[in-house]
């Protein structure tokens, strides 16, 4: 079984139907019995975009959004080694100078700790993680 976890991006093309996000989440639910988590920091960067950006649909994708947080079984935590993680990472890339940002950080720190995969469309800032396994689901 796969535990995935998914990244702010796939959530956003969750919401708006792009891609073929849904399609495989429920694939990977529903057929092979895989489980996904959403980290509190996608959460809060998601609730930071529906209410920072409001369209005619935001509304409506905030109720999509809690639907699917609340129906997570994983409502992800970030305990101490994943902090810990996380400044090694933000130490290993600040000393290359391929710096990402501190949210992606955390959320690939929880991934690696967990031994987890990391459902994204930002394969440029995370293919810089060694040993962080992930997909594209877009």
């Amino acid at each position: 079984m796969t535990n995935y976890v998914l990244d702010t991006n796939t959530v956003s093309y969750f919401l708006r139907g792009e891609g073929n996000v849904r399609e495989n989440i429920r694939r990977e639910i529903t057929e092979h019995y895989n489980s996904y988590s959403i980290p509190f920091t996608v959460f809060y960067e998601v609730k930071r975009w529906l209410f920072y950006k409001p369209t005619k649909l935001s509304k409506e994708y905030n109720q999509r959004f809690d639907a699917m947080y609340h129906s997570v079984a994983d409502k992800a935590d970030m305990p101490f080694n994943v902090w810990e993680k996380a400044i090694e990472v933000y130490m290993l890339l600040k000393s290359k100078g391929q710096l990402i940002g501190d949210a992606d950080i955390l959320i690939a720190s929880y991934c690696l700790v967990n031994d987890y995969t990391l459902v994204t469309h930002n394969i440029k800032d995370f293919e810089r993680i060694d040993g962080l396994k992930f997909v594209n689901w877009y």
